[in-house]
């Protein structure tokens, strides 16, 4: 009780403790965690394996952990904050710290970001099976936990390929030879890869909002758990489709199976289920980006179904024909990666924290505001930094194949 009262200002004796929003969530605990892993998890599991291929297996693993850590820790941030102000959106929680330029910056980024992992996904869908972009109009419902089983399914047969292609004498690949800690000008596309496939934060408080009984520790213990879920997946995923193809993997893993056999049946199901997974999650991150936009442009405005319609139909045209002229999904998991990636994970909760914080709680000496700074400008320099070595890269033109697209 003592975590309600501190989390959620206001409770007097003999009174119920008023909920985080002005409404009671209904959505229970596990399933509360089936829709935070589907946000955290989308099209960036497949580029680990091309991720761990640059940095090799040790490394990738830390810088795996590492991020897990701080985005576990960014989440916490956001909830403390979000607790303070009792504000569910993370551009309402942008107004709150810098006014309608704090607003405008967090809206362009969910917006630029989110853009970015739409077109990941649709990337997918244009190598695998364009025919099942009819699908995205669906409703999601309870979908979150199987698009999560199309992605253990994915998994599974990665780990069942592997064991089958290094116990069949048959097939010969030509590796790329094996070097556990070998590090080069790629490398600069693990971390942002790595950070892109973290990327929940600005889905976190509306789960919050509508999550059961709803306080602080409540809902961390939902992201731990959820994280943690996702890191084990990712670092199996990474391993095994690194270990089945090392050098020769390429930056979207589905399309390097097809120089195995293309016709095999474990991988046209395994293909098919990303398919679903993906196109699924689609929609669950085109609603932050519309509720971003009808933040910025009119918010003042009740809802209008067709003013609803129209940006979502506007930004699926943006995003096909992104999807259409971007040669490779290495560079949308790039340049997303560095940029607006690490602003959602570390930049912005960390400043947001700072400023809605009240110094009277937490001045700006003390122990927490001071790791709140660490975290915003560990954020800036490695967004300048991976962007720089990607810059480098495409101009120096010597990245390897990316997918062949």
């Amino acid at each position: 009780m003592a975590e309600r009262d501190e989390f959620l200002p206001g409770k007097r004796p003999g009174i119920k403790a008023p909920q985080f929003t002005d409404f009671e969530g209904k959505t229970s605990f596990g399933m509360s965690i089936f829709n935070l892993s589907n946000a955290i998890m989308g099209s960036g599991i497949l580029g680990l394996a091309y991720a761990m291929s640059n940095t090799g297996i040790i490394l990738f693993l830390i810088l795996l952990l590492f991020i897990a850590i701080l985005s576990a820790y960014s989440i916490h941030l956001l909830l403390r904050s979000a607790g303070v102000v009792g504000i569910r959106a993370y551009e309402q929680l942008g107004h709150r710290a810098f006014g309608q330029p704090g607003k405008v910056l967090a809206g362009s980024i969910i917006t630029m970001h989110n853009i970015g992992a739409m077109s990941s996904y649709l990337f997918i869908v244009k190598s695998e099976l364009p025919l099942v972009m009819q699908a995205f109009l669906g409703y999601l419902g309870y979908t979150s936990g199987f698009s999560l089983s199309c992605m253990v399914f994915f998994l599974i047969s990665v780990m069942c390929v592997f064991t089958t292609l290094k116990l069949a004498a048959s097939y010969v690949y030509k590796f790329e030879p094996f070097n556990l800690w070998f590090v080069f000008l790629q490398t600069a596309y693990t971390i942002p890869i790595l950070a892109f496939a973290f990327v929940c934060h600005p889905e976190v408080l509306p789960i919050y909002t509508e999550l059961q009984d709803a306080t602080k520790k409540r809902m961390q213990t939902v992201a731990n758990i959820s994280i943690l879920a996702m890191f084990v997946m990712y670092g199996l995923t990474a391993i095994f489709g690194y270990l089945t193809f090392f050098g020769g993997v390429e930056s979207e893993l589905l399309h390097t199976y097809i120089k195995v056999d293309p016709l095999d049946t474990l991988i046209l199901c395994v293909r098919m289920a990303v398919l679903v997974a993906v196109t699924l999650t689609v929609p669950v991150v085109l609603f932050p980006i519309r509720r971003a936009l009808l933040q910025l442009l009119f918010p003042e405005k009740p809802f209008h179904w067709a003013r609803h319609i129209t940006i979502a139909v506007c930004l699926l045209i943006i995003v096909n024909l992104l999807v259409i002229f971007v040669p490779t999904i290495r560079d949308i998991f790039g340049i997303i990666g560095a940029t607006s990636a690490p602003s959602l994970i570390f930049i912005l909760p960390g400043i947001f924290y700072i400023r809605i914080v009240p110094e009277e709680t937490e001045p700006l000496n003390s122990k927490p505001k001071i790791m709140a700074s660490c975290f915003a400008v560990l954020g800036f320099i490695f967004m300048v930094m991976s962007t720089s070595f990607i810059i480098i890269d495409w101009v120096s033109g010597e990245s390897r194949s990316g997918g062949g697209h």
